[in-house]
């Protein structure tokens, strides 16, 4: 049996934080000035090459939302179990950001972590492989020709969700799924040039010789890959456009 890994793609959405400022380019000196620290509003992700788009938003539960529009735990519950399933996931900026905010809003709703999965950032690996103008998700998908990111009209949409705007939520959670979509052709598109991918076929039982990238089996031996001190047979994938070589090195007959 073929267990191919679940990878995940996934981005959420947060409000800001309300506080008492004493002009608008002053940074927070202290969190008492904080007086409603930030939650997260709604969450989209996709399972690769699934084409349904699955996604939780706080109005999606309207009992709650009305007794307490800040309280998250239901959407987070619903994040976590599509966490605790991925074998690997992917996002934009999703190290630094996603991941670490889901696990704050994790731990301050008293939830253990999911278990543990593989991460790929699209942002990081545009920034160590690449030159581009500039790395942010918008513009990435408009130099590959992609598309582009849902226009949301700025801070006044953040706004009118905050205030119950059912128009607005609609809005937010068509702009979230849509970065999972311009997410997940980005990841597929950067792929091939990516060093550190996760290797898929460590997940599954087949013996065959298989990109570590994609898994397909329509390979083509390319020349060969050299180290200080052995030599290995390189191939290239004909699906992802990747390249990688055999874990054994080539013994010479002498």
């Amino acid at each position: 049996m073929n267990n191919e890994p679940k990878i995940l793609i996934f981005d959420i959405e947060n409000s800001p934080n309300q506080a008492w400022m004493w002009g608008l380019f002053q940074e927070l000196t202290s969190a008492e000035m904080v007086e409603v620290p930030w939650f997260m509003l709604c969450w989209s992700a996709k399972w690769l090459h699934n084409k349904e788009i699955i996604s939780s938003a706080l109005i999606d539960y309207p009992k709650e939302y009305k007794k307490n529009p800040e309280n998250d735990k239901h959407i987070l519950q619903n994040l976590w179990n599509l966490l605790d399933e991925a074998d690997i996931v992917v996002g934009h900026n999703v190290k630094a950001f996603d991941v670490r905010k889901a696990n704050a809003r994790f731990i301050m709703n008293g939830m253990t972590p999911p278990s543990p999965y593989k991460i790929v950032d699209t942002l990081l690996v545009a920034r160590n492989k690449f030159f581009f103008t500039s790395n942010k998700l918008n513009d990435l998908s408009q130099y590959l020709n992609l598309g582009q990111k849902v226009e949301t009209g700025g801070f006044k949409l953040w706004k009118q969700c905050m205030a119950g705007d059912k128009k607005a939520w609609e809005k937010m959670v068509t702009y979230c799924k849509h970065d999972v979509r311009l997410t997940e052709k980005i990841y597929l598109k950067l792929r091939p040039f990516m060093d550190n991918h996760p290797n898929v076929n460590i997940y599954m039982n087949n013996e065959n010789l298989k990109c570590p990238k994609c898994s397909s089996e329509h390979i083509k031996k390319e020349g060969f890959s050299y180290t200080a001190v052995s030599k290995f047979q390189r191939y290239s994938c004909l699906d992802c456009k990747g390249w990688f070589r055999s874990n054994k090195p080539i013994k010479d007959n002498k």
